[in-house]
């Protein structure tokens, strides 16, 4: 992927929010970015990047709970891979974030956090961060 930073993930459960935000943090540190704005991408079709609070762990629960009810694993998917759930709930949330950089910082509001969602696990990700300097 050539210069582009790369955040590595890895998994423990078929589905999940991790929380990124100081991985996210510490790359930028990386990237020298004092003001701009910084894209997390999800290169992964079974994946996605929200933001979301991060204060209460009950509303990450209740996120996957109402995702798994509304787009239950067990359906008549017609996807051989038998992971169409994965990709509805990818789909829904999205790929990518942007988010402000300021003195170097990211810029979230008080309860906001960076996750990872996993719809498909456990496994081994990969996120692309690309900086647009202001």
């Amino acid at each position: 992927m050539g210069k582009t930073p790369l955040l590595e993930i890895v998994t423990g459960n078929r589905t999940e929010f991790v929380d990124i935000t100081s991985q996210v943090q510490q790359k930028l540190d990386e990237m020298d970015l004092k003001s701009g704005l910084l894209c997390i991408y999800c290169p992964h079709t079974t994946g996605a990047v929200t933001i979301n609070e991060g204060a209460d762990p009950a509303v990450r629960r209740d996120i996957v709970k109402v995702l798994n009810t509304i787009i239950p694993w067990n359906f008549d998917y017609k996807h051989m891979e038998g992971n169409s759930p994965a990709h509805i709930k990818a789909s829904i949330v999205g790929e990518s974030v942007i988010v402000i950089v300021e003195d170097g910082r990211l810029c979230l509001g008080t309860w906001q956090r960076i996750f990872f969602c996993e719809f498909d696990g456990p496994r081994r990700r990969k996120l692309w961060l690309k900086p647009v300097r202001a």
